[in-house]
Order: C-alpha cells, then structure tokens, then sequence
C-alpha cells in the first residue's frame, strides 16, 4: 500500500462548481492540475456528476474515485469534489459556507440570474474560502465581511413605488435646473 496516499493535507478541495438545473456549467474552479486537465474532460465530469446527482435526493456521492458533497437550491446546483480520502464533513463545511455566503451577498435571491448578474462577487466568495485548493475559510459572516461584496445597493425591484417616484422627480428636477 502506498503510504503517501493517507498522509494529511491541505489540499483537500480539488474542484467547486456550480450549474445550472440544465447540467451547463456557470462557474467551475478545478485546483488539482492532474484532474481532468482540459475544458472537455472537465465538462464530461460535470455532466456525469450532474446526471448522477440532479435527481438524487443524497448530499454526497462518490464518483470516479472522487467525493463530491452538493446541495441544489431553486435552479442552481453547487458541488464540492474532494479526494476519496477525504473528510466528507470538511467539504460539506466548504458547500454550506460557500452556499451562506452566496445567500447573504445576494439577498437571499440564489437562483440562476441573480448569480450570473453576481458572478465577480461570486468568484470573490470562491476565492476567500479556497485558494488554490486550500481550505482557508468556513465561516460564512467571516467571508462575507473579507468579500464586502454588496449585490446591487438598491436595485429597481427592491425600491418601493415611492422611492421610484421620489427619484424621478428628482432627475426631473435637476434636468430643468440645468
């Protein structure tokens, strides 16, 4: 038995990502160069992961030697795949900080276009709690403070009927000053 393959790590995420109900990928970082090395290989995995897992009602599956620990939420799909040596409750820790800290950025609005019209902040949580494949962050409040991303301030749908008047009056306003 070779005895390199128990000793610790902190490499212990290989790769995190996120598709869409449809199985297309919307963000994919993959830390370990010797997995699946190519856009193509990298995609069939996912496909593979995905039809295996999308009706599956388990948080974890093992595949292709791989642990994989997901979570779906409205049309979205989040994983995190980590060696079959690995602790299956240090990546469940990764997917629910990574899935904590979407939640808070987004306003609790994690669904497919809001992540698309969010993906720098979503690729700034990715890289707070893993870099390089290096676990450096579970605690949600601590990613999201690090982050200081604010999805849109006050976007449109949020305002009320008279913050949006009140605003038009006011460009209304400053026009005729002008």
């Amino acid at each position: 038995m070779d005895s390199g393959a128990l000793e610790p790590s902190l490499y212990t995420v290989k790769a995190v990502f996120i598709l869409d109900n449809d199985g297309n990928r919307l963000l994919a970082k993959y830390y370990d160069p010797d997995l699946y090395s190519s856009m193509k290989e990298q995609k069939n995995f996912e496909k593979n992961v995905f039809s295996k897992t999308h009706k599956a009602d388990n948080e974890i599956a093992f595949l292709e030697g791989m642990t994989i620990v997901y979570k779906s939420s409205i049309d979205l799909f989040f994983y995190v795949v980590g060696s079959a040596q690995e602790n299956e409750l240090m990546l469940m820790a990764v997917l629910n900080c990574l899935f904590e800290s979407l939640n808070q950025i987004l306003r609790k609005n994690v669904e497919r276009r809001c992540l698309l019209d969010n993906l720098d902040g979503v690729f700034l949580v990715v890289d707070e709690i893993i870099d390089g494949g290096v676990i450096l962050e579970s605690d949600p409040q601590q990613v999201v403070e690090k982050v200081n991303y604010k999805a849109d301030d006050n976007p449109l749908s949020e305002q009320s009927v008279a913050q949006v008047l009140q605003s038009a009056k006011e460009q209304i306003k400053w026009s005729i000053l002008k």
